[in-house]
């Protein structure tokens, strides 16, 4: 028996999965990601400070030269810990048994993540490549969507503050001219964008070609299987520098140095809309409640990847029946789930295992699991990420 189908056994049908660190070095720790105070630079200081805990990945982490080659890949480990292997390699021997053969036969692999970005200070007004651009670097394009939960939200970094798109009077004239001048200081780009203030245990949705620079709270980002992106703004709040080369990123060889280039990755008119806010902001959106406890679409304005928050009341027990594969990290409180004990750590030090991020098969989904949760005071609340999930509405009414 191979170890995928012996681990898939083992878990009747949900796999348990390590923790995943990413490391970026443009960025500053939040420290909201339970890492041990020690280990945020356990990669070197090159690498830069982990900020980053990627869910159900089988996407490598484009992190520059040197980078190792499962950086960003999840782990399927046993109950024990003594066994492990990746989840992309599980995904490909035993296909449509772990994800659903409709979505194998679609992208032969698992399409999506999700993540905890935590950063101390905003990050750049960047972006990420549409299909068409993404593809000319042997990518695809990137549709992520933001939820910022309380529990991971203990204190708002130094700018709780989102901008988005670009200001409905601005020029391509002007956008270009700041481009231009990314090597020469600050290049004002903000000057045309907008900022929001960040609502917790709410959301938004960033297509691919909008222009965006994430606020400093803890994050919790599903998205399309890709991680292209190209850094626009030079200098950020506080005075911190963004390397010319970051410009520059997927862009192919051909186009290094045609701002022209840099202006058509930009899907103009989304990013100009007037009404932005009302087409990308997302409130939780109900789809059941009852004694033992209730869920909510959080993420549901793309259709390549979504999310659902479930919580459990203390001492209440629930089949959970879901059209889809997912995965899910706990943040909050203890319990079981199918045959596994779950628990949300206080601690993590890098390297080792926790019982509070797993991946449910199709099948194990459908059938459903038996969610318990064993505590007397304490909710257990998890966030489940989907790829694409007949269940999601096609449109939810206001």
């Amino acid at each position: 028996m191979s170890l995928a189908k012996e681990l898939l056994l083992e878990g009747k049908g949900v796999y348990r999965l390590a923790p995943t660190w990413v490391p970026r070095s443009f960025c500053r720790p939040g420290k909201r990601i339970k890492l041990h105070p020690d280990d945020y630079y356990v990669k070197g200081l090159e690498k830069g400070g982990i900020d980053e805990r990627w869910f159900a990945s089988t996407t490598w982490a484009e992190n520059g030269p040197g980078t190792p080659e499962d950086e960003g890949l999840s782990y399927i480990v046993s109950a024990d810990g003594s066994k492990k292997m990746l989840l992309r390699d599980a995904v490909e021997e035993l296909k449509g048994e772990v994800i659903g053969e409709s979505l194998w036969k679609k992208y032969h692999k698992w399409p999506m993540f999700s993540k905890f970005f935590d950063n101390q200070g905003p990050l750049p007004h960047h972006i990420h490549h549409r299909d068409e651009h993404a593809a000319r670097v042997g990518a695809a394009g990137k549709p992520e969507m933001y939820f910022f939960p309380a529990q991971c939200n203990n204190h708002g970094g130094e700018f709780p503050f989102t901008f988005f798109g670009l200001k409905p009077d601005s020029t391509k004239e002007e956008i270009k001219e700041c481009l231009e001048n990314f090597s020469k200081g600050d290049n004002q780009l903000l000057d045309h964008s907008q900022a929001y203030k960040i609502t917790l245990d709410t959301g938004w949705d960033v297509p691919p070609g909008i222009l965006h620079a994430p606020a400093s709270l803890c994050t919790y980002e599903p998205q399309f299987a890709s991680d292209v992106y190209a850094m626009y703004q030079s200098v950020l709040y506080g005075g911190h520098c963004v390397p010319e080369n970051l410009l520059w990123k997927n862009c192919p060889e051909e186009e290094l140095g045609n701002f022209d280039y840099l202006m058509d990755v930009i899907d103009w008119e989304a990013n100009v809309d007037r009404d932005f806010a009302k087409k990308h902001f997302m409130q939780p959106k109900l789809i059941w409640e009852d004694e033992a406890g209730k869920e909510e679409w959080i993420c549901y304005r793309c259709p390549q990847a979504c999310a659902k928050r479930l919580a459990i009341l203390p001492g209440q027990s629930r089949l959970i029946t879901d059209q889809a594969a997912y995965g899910f990290i706990l943040i909050e409180g203890h319990g079981t789930f199918g045959a596994w004990e779950i628990e949300t750590p206080t601690l993590i030090h890098y390297g080792e295992l926790t019982s509070d991020e797993f991946f449910v098969t199709e099948k194990a989904a459908k059938e459903g699991v038996l969610i318990t949760n064993t505590s007397k005071t304490e909710p257990l609340v998890m966030l489940k990420h989907f790829a694409e999930n007949p269940e999601l509405p096609e449109s939810f009414e206001d």
